[in-house]
């Protein structure tokens, strides 16, 4: 079921004012990526006051669900949404990339309570979250009695992992290891999302290393596919929904535009690891507002 009304002009409103804490946070740091952590705004509000089970004020609550973000570089989105979340002050978020600061350009796990991971070489978090569904099932299995969790797919499980990735890093060997573990295994409790924004630093993702037909890769893997707007928060939500029902783990490719919200850089791809000037800044944060 959709969201109600209310609540998705709600969360339209936190996909908002992530971006212009996203704006905000890179004009300072002088540093970071700016189309990929625009475009992902909506799917972090989805998640983060809408999907996730979760504690701000308990980080480690043994219940949450967890978000393994594998694209670290877009982690000003991430920030911008653990802050208005409650995780810590929002004003903390003008010190990324500051020295000392926990807020670092790719996130630490033992730096920020609430991350999950420490992410920056791509690849490496579906490897993550699949061991992390696994464990899960163990866990489980062993609470039930049952001697071969990896044979035991039917298990249903209360606490979820999700993984957010990139198009690009579909380029890593590391990332098809993982995706053949998981079908292999039935990660019914495994949800990754694909940021298909199709641009990486260097290019749009089709000139730079083809990925389609990328939907049939993952279904021959034995994966649930699901392919939705990405800036559509109501069909995201409905997907993950449905992700919840298969006992396959399911990817969900997100469509999204890259710096969406700011329509003179959507999708540009030298925005990919470029940032806004003081000037663009408060330009950018007014077509937000429009």
């Amino acid at each position: 079921m959709p969201p109600a009304d209310a609540k998705i002009k709600e969360l339209k409103e936190k996909a908002r004012l992530i971006r212009e804490t996203v704006i905000r946070m890179l004009t300072t740091a002088g540093s970071g990526h700016t189309a990929g952590s625009l475009g992902m705004a909506d799917i972090f509000a989805a998640f983060y006051f809408h999907i996730l089970k979760h504690d701000p004020k308990n980080p480690e609550w043994e219940e949450r669900d967890r978000l393994i973000l594998s694209n670290g570089h877009i982690c000003p989105a991430l920030y911008a949404a653990m802050a208005h979340s409650g995780y810590f002050p929002v004003e903390e978020c003008l010190t990324l990339c500051k020295f000392g600061s926990r807020l670092q350009g790719h996130p630490e796990r033992l730096r920020l309570p609430g991350i999950e991971t420490t992410s920056g070489p791509l690849g490496e978090g579906l490897s993550q979250a699949a061991g992390m569904a696994l464990a899960l099932r163990m866990g489980i299995c062993r609470t039930l009695g049952v001697e071969h969790a990896c044979q035991t797919p039917s298990v249903r499980h209360e606490k979820r992992i999700y993984c957010v990735m990139s198009d690009g890093e579909q380029d890593e060997g590391n990332t098809w290891e993982a995706v053949m573990f998981a079908g292999k295994n039935k990660l019914s409790n495994l949800t990754a999302i694909i940021d298909r924004n199709g641009i990486q630093i260097d290019g749009m993702t089709e000139e730079v290393m083809p990925l389609e037909p990328l939907a049939d890769k993952y279904r021959a893997f034995n994966w649930n596919v699901l392919e939705v707007d990405g800036n559509d928060i109501s069909a995201f939500v409905v997907a993950v929904d449905e992700a919840k029902a298969s006992e396959k783990p399911t990817l969900i490719i997100a469509h999204t535009i890259p710096g969406k919200g700011v329509q003179e850089i959507e999708n540009d791809y030298h925005w990919h690891g470029k940032v806004p000037t003081k000037e663009e800044c408060e330009r950018f944060i007014k077509y937000l507002n429009i």
